[in-house]
């Protein structure tokens, strides 16, 4: 049988001899799923309808065969010789005892890739270890968590680029739930067809699946995520298909409490994670901020790679700023900590504004007025070059 009159018999086997038309997408995707090229006897100019779909049953002539699964005869349409094209006439849907054929697929992740390398990233902190769990293809999820701004998310991308895994990011909120994450049905072209989410095609594909924030997500909306993080496959209830992961799969949670909550309102939104969830993660990093020599690196690099001339002693000032105020703050003087991204921050307004002290200014405004007046008279008795003056 040709491919073409075997792309006819499928979608025979699909809606009956029912005529009807079909979109030009439609065509594709059923023929893609079932290996088949040769698209000329449906997507035929000669058989085109005037709403710019095509008609099915295709229009020309035709003999008789017999229909899949049925001794019954129904017409079959000839590959060569097509003629002026018809409209199809409307016609009653389908009887209600009509098997449904519920199909699945997915949308953004077959063109996965692996992950870029950041030319800005400096490894530290757990950088390595995460990269070994990685890199050794042995399914063990993994939990990060951190204080906010200290490269939790970033360290495991990289790690999956050094690695050369495939990664698959969710940021999680408090509406992410089963149908976010395992998929949902979906209405494509008329046909009611089952998408699957990130975390079933991470399963697929043998990728890494970074939920990121997941103290966000409501706990009992990601319990589906239980036998995943057991390492098992998944029965998806809506399709009936099992899910077997493939090697390389593995689970990464990155987080700025425990799962415990947050009982200083820092981290306001976050969860109590259900203790059964926790518990599936056999190792959990608690990742700190770099230490000064590797933040003086990062700033560093941040600052070559934007026009302009590095300023040195601007970065080692800021570094000594920033390490006393985290000093303070875990000692429980200050309320605020800056983070390593807000130091990125304030190195990139200092290469837009070319002022040090405008640079605090603008990026330590986020605070309260308290708390950012304290802040800049700190760096003004660390660098003698920025006054007061420029706090008003």
């Amino acid at each position: 049988m040709s491919k073409a009159k075997q792309l006819v018999e499928i979608f025979h086997s699909m809606y009956g001899d029912v005529p009807r038309t079909i979109s030009k997408d439609e065509v594709k995707r059923v023929a893609k799923q079932n290996g088949i090229n040769s698209l000329y006897r449906i997507l035929n100019a000669n058989n085109l309808a005037p709403n710019g779909e095509y008609n099915f049953p295709p229009v020309g002539k035709s003999t008789t065969t017999k229909s899949l699964g049925s001794s019954a005869k129904r017409p079959s349409v000839a590959v060569l010789e097509p003629v002026a094209a018809q409209p199809a006439q409307p016609v009653e849907s389908k009887a209600a005892n009509t098997p449904v054929q519920l199909q699945s697929q997915s949308v953004g992740f077959d063109d996965l890739t692996i992950a870029k390398p950041d030319p800005l990233y400096v490894p530290f902190g757990h950088f390595n270890t995460v990269y070994q769990v990685i890199k050794s293809g042995m399914f063990y999820p993994m939990y990060v968590t951190g204080l906010s701004g200290n490269g939790k998310t970033l360290m495991c991308i990289q790690s999956c680029a050094k690695a050369k895994a495939p990664v698959i990011r969710v940021n999680c909120t408090t509406e992410t739930d089963e149908d976010d994450l395992i998929g949902g049905f979906r209405m494509i072209n008329g046909e009611t067809v089952f998408f699957k989410g990130p975390v079933i095609r991470a399963m697929e594909l043998g990728a890494v699946c970074v939920l990121d924030e997941i103290d966000l997500a409501n706990p009992a909306k990601i319990m589906c995520m239980q036998s995943i993080l057991e390492g098992a496959g998944y029965f998806i209830k809506k399709t009936g298909e099992y899910i077997t992961p493939k090697p390389g799969f593995n689970v990464v949670a990155t987080a700025n409490t425990k799962g415990k909550g947050s009982s200083d309102g820092r981290f306001i939104g976050t969860n109590v994670l259900n203790e059964a969830f926790l518990e599936r993660f056999p190792i959990t990093f608690e990742q700190e901020y770099a230490s000064n020599a590797i933040e003086r690196k990062i700033l560093t690099k941040v600052s070559e790679s934007l026009r302009g001339e590095t300023d040195a002693e601007f970065i080692n000032k800021l570094v000594d700023w920033a390490d006393i105020i985290r000093k303070t703050f875990y000692d429980g003087g200050v309320d605020e900590v800056i983070s390593t991204r807000r130091l990125v921050h304030i190195v990139k307004a200092h290469k837009i504004f070319g002022d040090r002290g405008e640079a605090i200014k603008m990026c330590t405004n986020r605070f309260d007025e308290e708390t950012k007046l304290a802040f800049f008279e700190l760096y003004t008795k660390v660098d003698e070059n920025v006054t007061l003056e420029g706090a008003e």
